[in-house]
């Protein structure tokens, strides 16, 4: 049996299944389904939302190749959701609106300011989504044989069918299978190695446990292995500390931010659920984010064993070839980087002509060049296959992938179909527009989204890293929304002009950042040409501060906000003392 297909056919049929039961009839529906999703079904959709392709594929990689440096990408994301719990979930649940640029228009008065905030949510929800669809060409590539490009095509068209149907109804309760899949697929092969390896079955100890019948921990070998490759310490960081804590706040402050995030707060009935939802959600994250560290140490460990000074055999007679020359008393290179090879994603270069297969360091002792090239993205899903686990558990792990990517980018999908739909056309251009006219925008939008979305999704996968990618988004969340909406809760003399000056002061500045050193004249530039050696997955977090203070200064040299805006403002930090703002928490469209 093809456990592959098997289980991609069986979940999906499981997700299109729910999409059509719970199909939205209604804009509250399609926006904020109806208002009545339960806490803890929402903290499990939450998750599912929030733990895309980036920590599902890509995170573990990067921990894989970069050792304790990736450890910010754990930091970081998890402690955005204690932020967002305390600061921002319970209160943006009272003002009782359908999504973040709703919140800034009305709260700062202006159709401009929500123009900006659409501009700002717009920016953020594209480049993120543009990472999930490279998760998703990467998973499909794997699972279909094809190369990264058509697998991309495939998942805009599985996307297409569900979340452009069911709408953020559809789309929360499919989060929830999705994330029961996600998180069995990971940590099932996760227990797995680690009882191989090391006979501990609780991977968050295993790989800080000794490997069996070698008397040495885990990680103190890796160490040996890596140093003697010529590669750093795997326990040391290659990063400064200033840049560490810029990209673990950035990450922070930009999980607060998340125009996709923040909207599912919206869907709860009342304030309170929305601080227990954000509670759930951190219950529901841990059990991937605690198991990640050991996924990267083990595919880092199993790689390097099962490549490294092996005979390479081409994919092309595979079979055949390997088995000739292990008759001749031959080690040939194992089948899984013949698998992977099909995809484009791992490649070797045999730059001694040798015929084996080196992985070396910048410090190689022996003085070899590296041979292979190993994209840091394929580390989760390769690793049951380095590892030989039964194929049932291999096509787990591609089902959980998709699962990982495509619920993500479900949810950004509902936030960039609303902002066309609701904020820019409705609340903006076309006042009069029915509610039935509202939702066939809706559906429109996101249908034209999910096109632009794998073209981006193509692009961005030449670029870096999938989790690389949408760290770019976490920091323009971080410098362009997270301010305005910190600022618009707590401070009731911020202003609309304030509001307009601190989202444009975040956002373009962090985004012709990253364009000039991922994209542009400086792309590949190092640590001595960033601004205050910050990299571009960190600059967020600089720029907020800019950002807030020109939100600051912008407010108090220009006039006072309207006093029921203050009012409001008095009323929305005491949550359960108000009616919820606005006609939305009465299940009609807002006017």
């Amino acid at each position: 049996m093809d456990w592959s297909l098997f289980w991609v056919f069986t979940t999906f049929s499981i997700y299109i299944g729910i999409a059509i039961w719970a199909r939205a009839g209604s804009t509250n529906d399609f926006y904020v389904a109806g208002h009545g999703v339960h806490p803890v079904v929402n903290g499990m959709a939450t998750a599912a939302d929030w733990m895309s392709a980036a920590s599902f594929l890509s995170m573990a990689g990067l921990i894989a190749g970069l050792g304790y440096g990736g450890s910010v990408y754990l930091m970081g994301w998890t402690g955005g959701y204690v932020l967002l719990a305390l600061l921002l979930a319970p209160f943006l649940r009272e003002f009782g609106k359908f999504t973040v640029p709703d919140f800034v228009g009305d709260r700062y008065y202006s159709g401009a300011a929500r123009l900006v905030a659409v501009i700002c949510t717009l920016f953020v929800s594209f480049t993120y989504i543009a990472g999930q669809m490279s998760g998703v060409g990467i998973a499909f590539s794997r699972f279909l044989g094809v190369t990264n490009e058509v697998g991309i095509f495939v998942g805009m068209g599985i996307v297409f069918v569900y979340a452009v149907l069911g709408g953020m109804k559809g789309v929360t309760y499919t989060q929830v299978a999705q994330y029961c899949v996600l998180i069995f697929a990971y940590t099932v092969p996760a227990i797995f190695i680690s009882l191989m390896l090391t006979g501990n079955p609780v991977p968050q100890l295993g790989f800080i446990s000794d490997i069996k019948g070698e008397g040495v921990s885990m990680l103190e070998k890796l160490n040996d292995t890596v140093t003697s490759l010529g590669f750093g310490k795997y326990t040391d960081s290659t990063k400064s500390n200033f840049d560490v804590l810029c990209i673990t706040a950035a990450l922070m402050f930009g999980t607060a931010g998340l125009p996709h995030v923040i909207v599912r707060f919206f869907t709860v009935p009342r304030a309170s659920d929305a601080r227990l939802s954000a509670g759930w959600a951190l219950v529901f994250i841990s059990l991937l984010y605690t198991v990640a560290p050991a996924v990267g140490a083990f595919a880092r460990t199993n790689i390097i064993e099962s490549v490294n000074e092996k005979t390479y055999i081409a994919a092309e007679n595979y079979e055949a070839d390997a088995a000739a020359l292990t008759a001749d008393g031959g080690t040939p290179s194992p089948a899984w980087f013949a698998n992977w090879e099909k995809t484009k994603l791992v490649s070797f270069d045999d730059k001694n002509g040798d015929g084996k297969m080196q992985i070396r360091g910048p410090a190689a002792p022996d003085g070899l060049a590296n041979e292979v090239t190993i994209n840091n993205d394929i580390y989760v899903l390769a690793n049951p296959e380095i590892a030989r686990l039964p194929q049932w558990v291999i096509g787990l792990v591609v089902a959980g992938g998709l699962a990982a990517a495509l619920s993500t980018a479900a949810g950004l999908l509902m936030v960039i179909s609303s902002a066309i739909s609701h904020d820019l056309c409705r609340r903006t251009f076309f006042k009069d527009m029915t509610d039935r006219t509202e939702l066939m925008v809706a559906r429109g939008a996101a249908a034209s989204a999910v096109v632009a979305a794998g073209f981006m999704g193509i692009y961005s996968a030449k670029l870096a890293f999938v989790a690389q990618v949408v760290a770019f988004a976490f920091g323009l969340a971080a410098a362009s929304i997270f301010p305005v909406i910190l600022l618009g809760i707590f401070w009731k003399r911020m202003n609309r002009e304030g509001a307009i000056a601190s989202m444009l002061f975040g956002l373009i500045p962090t985004f012709l950042y990253i364009w000039h050193f991922k994209i542009g004249a400086g792309k590949g530039a190092g640590a001595d040409q960033w601004l205050l050696g910050v990299s571009p997955e960190g600059i967020g977090f600089v720029f907020m501060w800019l950002a807030m203070a020109a939100g600051v200064v912008a407010s108090l040299v220009t006039a006072p906000p309207p006093q029921d805006v203050q009012d409001l403002v008095e009323d929305i930090r005491v949550p359960g003392t108000r009616q919820p703002h606005g006609l939305a928490d009465a299940g009609m469209a807002p006017e």
